[in-house]
């Protein structure tokens, strides 16, 4: 089992990416959907969050409230913290078991959002990092997925650097230009991985 961990800032494409390995024949295990997963109502999770932050991070249906609790958490690194230590763990437990699942030949891509914030990159065999500039990522935030701008610098200011996400990378994935260009890079480092893994 070949043990790789895909990072990206927000905005970097990083999702695309992990779209593109899956489809390729990687067991992609997400830990922002994970980490959905175990906040979800009735979960520990969730219950745990709203001891920390109060009823109001949570919505009229129960559900927790994201960008509330994101508005609260990401401009503020002692809350953050707190938060992450709460679903990290949840996550951890999670992740362990889908990995036991997986084949043992599998080509396992870990899609972790804060892999160099939490030092996460002696865990993997090969570490991918998906960049672009800060600039081109603020862009798409607000343009493509409808964010307000402050909140999206605030997002990006709340990760590691751009350099400080280089510093950890084995293979780097530049993601500034269109699809076509990136499905090529793709099937580079999917070449390099199938290589690794044997």
């Amino acid at each position: 089992m070949l043990k790789v961990g895909l990072t990206g800032g927000i905005g970097s494409g990083k999702s695309e990416v992990a779209r593109r390995l899956s489809a390729r024949g990687a067991v992609v295990i997400d830990a922002d959907k994970i980490a959905r997963e175990v906040v979800e109502p009735g979960t520990e999770g969730l219950a745990r969050i709203v001891e920390v932050f109060g009823e109001g991070v949570l919505r009229a249906d129960g559900a927790l409230d994201r960008e509330k609790l994101g508005s609260i958490v990401f401009p503020d690194k002692e809350k953050l913290a707190s938060l992450n230590a709460i679903v990290h763990p949840l996550v951890g437990t999670r992740v362990a078991g889908l990995q036991a699942a997986a084949p043992g030949d599998a080509i396992v891509v870990y899609d972790v959002p804060l892999l160099a914030e939490n030092n996460l990159a002696p865990m993997y065999d090969v570490v991918i990092v998906v960049d672009a500039a800060d600039e081109i990522r603020l862009d798409r935030l607000v343009h493509a997925r409808g964010m307000a701008e402050a909140d999206a610098k605030a997002r990006i200011a709340a990760q590691a650097s751009r350099d400080e996400r280089l510093a950890v990378a084995d293979l780097i994935i530049p993601n500034e230009g269109p699809l076509e260009e990136l499905d090529a890079r793709v099937d580079e480092v999917w070449h390099h991985l199938r290589q690794a893994a044997l």
